[in-house]
């Protein structure tokens, strides 16, 4: 359409959502979003509704991108679920030390902040963590665990997986984080060698 000024929607939300992964929706204005886009603040409405909606589709981009590369690592977990849970654990690990990104996880950023955020993205959250724990439950249910087991060690590797991204930025060394992963590895692999016996 001529006069029309045209840009590409998927660089505008990975701008966005750098934006917020770093600041925070709160602390995260509209103009801050209009510079870190190179949208004016009528086209970002237009474009992309209110910073809310933004917002979600910011989150589902990274739900998407991430959850991806979770599905691939754990999809050997039936023959080899130490390495699929090691391979889960390199994702966040790699996301963490990737210059290109925010520290953290905007996922776990937004659930902690969920209390003064609208219900929509407080939900939106709950469904990305919810969605995590599944890919988990899943893995470990083929890797010959009991069922109450396994729904037990989802439970804790997705909640060790949420806090290396809060411990990372904090300021926890790669070291550290990576002694919080062989623990958690040690313990489901001892599980497994129980199992077997």
């Amino acid at each position: 359409m001529a006069g029309k000024k045209q840009f590409d929607v998927g660089v505008v939300l990975d701008a966005a959502m750098v934006q917020f992964w770093r600041a925070g929706h709160a602390d995260t204005s509209v103009d801050d979003l209009s510079r870190a886009t190179g949208l004016n603040r009528s086209s970002l409405y237009s474009s992309f509704g209110d910073k809310d909606a933004l917002y979600l589709r910011c989150l589902d981009r990274y739900a998407a991108r991430y959850g991806g590369r979770y599905d691939q690592a754990l999809s050997c977990a039936a023959e080899e679920p130490l390495q699929a849970v090691r391979a889960f654990f390199e994702v966040t690990l790699e996301r963490i030390a990737d210059p290109d990104v925010p520290d953290g996880c905007l996922i776990a950023q937004t659930a902690m902040a969920s209390p003064v955020l609208g219900p929509a993205i407080a939900a939106r959250a709950g469904e990305a963590l919810g969605l995590q724990l599944a890919r988990l439950r899943t893995a470990l249910g083929a890797a010959e665990l009991a069922e109450g087991e396994a729904d037990d060690f989802a439970v804790h590797l997705a909640a060790v997986n949420q806090s290396l991204a809060v411990m990372s930025r904090a300021g926890s060394s790669r070291k550290q984080l990576r002694a919080i992963v062989d623990i958690s590895v040690g313990a489901l692999s001892h599980a497994l060698s129980a199992r077997s016996r």
